[in-house]
């Protein structure tokens, strides 16, 4: 363990006994998305030396620490069980219908890449498989496309620029959604795409 506990406070009048980087690390959970080693190596060694602190701390306010010490990186989720109401200590980040399907290929091309070490896609190729979704004219749904882009950069935080339109997938994408959420996403979400396809063949005939 590291030296979590201060003497006389970080200034003057603080009552806390966290040291520094533990209770910077505290904060960046609580802030989210997630913590990552790679980006942060003096956050998450302070995390991996104090965890068992800082899991207490945040369960203190119901929420728990998910950590993957293999692949570096950690974050937080809201305590859910059956023996205590506990009260909804974070916010939720509202997805709309694009963000989730753009969410769902990511996390498709994932695990579909096991044993990856880095997972790397093209921009072009999540707009690709996205198409079945368009609805209405090519410049709005283009726009929405890269609106929902633009959060999985700055919002989600599951993409991180690899080279000119190519984008790292982080690994945390696989845990932002359960499995039995998944499955029922996914076949709402096929279901859409064919809705769609038979109303442009339909379209076409005419």
């Amino acid at each position: 363990m590291s030296e979590d506990t201060v003497d006389g406070g970080l200034w003057n009048g603080d009552e806390g006994q966290l040291a520094f980087d533990t209770r910077r690390v505290l904060l960046e959970l609580l802030k989210g998305p997630y913590v990552s080693g790679e980006q942060k190596p003096q956050l998450w060694a302070a995390l991996v030396a104090d965890e068992g602190l800082i899991r207490s701390r945040l369960n203190d306010v119901f929420v728990d620490l998910v950590i993957d010490h293999s692949a570096s990186f950690a974050f937080t989720r809201r305590v859910v069980t059956n023996e205590i109401q506990a009260p909804v200590a974070l916010r939720a980040e509202n997805l709309k219908f694009l963000d989730t399907a753009m969410l769902l290929v990511l996390r498709q091309r994932l695990l579909a890449a096991q044993g990856v070490r880095r997972v790397i896609v093209d921009q072009s190729e999540i707009y690709e498989q996205l198409s079945v979704f368009r609805t209405g004219d090519e410049t709005t749904f283009q726009r929405n496309l890269n609106a929902s882009w633009r959060r999985m950069i700055n919002t989600v935080r599951v993409l991180h620029k690899a080279s000119e339109d190519r984008y790292e997938i982080s690994p945390i994408v696989r845990f932002l959604v359960d499995e039995d959420r998944v499955k029922e996403l996914t076949e709402t979400y096929e279901r859409i795409a064919r809705e769609n396809q038979k109303s442009k063949k339909q379209g076409e005939a005419q």
